[in-house]
């Protein structure tokens, strides 16, 4: 492929993200992603097949899948728990845009959310298992498994640019390093972690 060509592929990609982003799948249409990219509207059926293709390429192009599959399945249950909520921070605050547009995509229960599940429930699946050995190891305490992975995988997804929620709050000016420390000290408070596992 011509440098040309990767790079109108990249600008409709981020136009797409961009738009998906801000108006969602459904009310965002080809032509509006192509002036964003500033493209001819028919180079989305010539590089990705249509609309929906283009939506599965965002996340060929853009999510994490390699970093997930790489974190290892046997490591302890504290040390996967804060590499995890380390990743998924960073994947929220370097593309706000991607995460926000999974938020959406599974508020509204879209027909996309299985190939989106294909890419996220591995992680979730570790959290889960994490959050077990966790517990039956005395690493972690808590009651209910469903209620414990409920608040652990709604703090990590909560949309840090939901202006509807923290309009109040104003702009939050922490660094990503400060955004891992606060919620990593918070959810391990939560599930407290034995004094021995620290």
């Amino acid at each position: 492929m011509k440098a040309a060509d990767i790079d109108v592929k990249m600008r409709i990609l981020l136009a797409a993200k961009k738009l998906f982003a801000a108006q969602g799948f459904d009310r965002t249409s080809v032509r509006q992603i192509c002036e964003e990219a500033c493209a001819n509207v028919a180079l989305i059926s010539y590089y990705f097949g249509g609309k929906d293709n283009l939506f599965f390429a965002l996340f060929e192009a853009f999510f994490p899948s390699r970093g997930i599959a790489s974190i290892a399945q046997d490591m302890e249950p504290l040390e996967g728990m804060k590499l995890v909520i380390r990743e998924l921070l960073t994947f929220r605050y370097q593309d706000a845009e991607l995460s926000y547009i999974i938020q959406c995509e599974f508020a509204l229960h879209t027909p996309r959310i299985e190939m989106i599940q294909e890419r996220v429930l591995p992680l979730w699946h570790l959290i889960y298992q994490w959050l077990l050995k966790g517990r039956e190891q005395g690493v972690f305490e808590f009651g209910s498994i469903h209620t414990a992975f409920t608040a652990v995988s709604s703090t990590l997804l909560f949309p840090k640019g939901n202006i509807h929620m923290l309009v109040f709050m104003g702009k939050d000016t922490t660094t990503l390093e400060e955004q891992i420390a606060d919620t990593t000290a918070f959810i391990l408070k939560a599930l407290k972690p034995s004094k021995q596992a620290e």
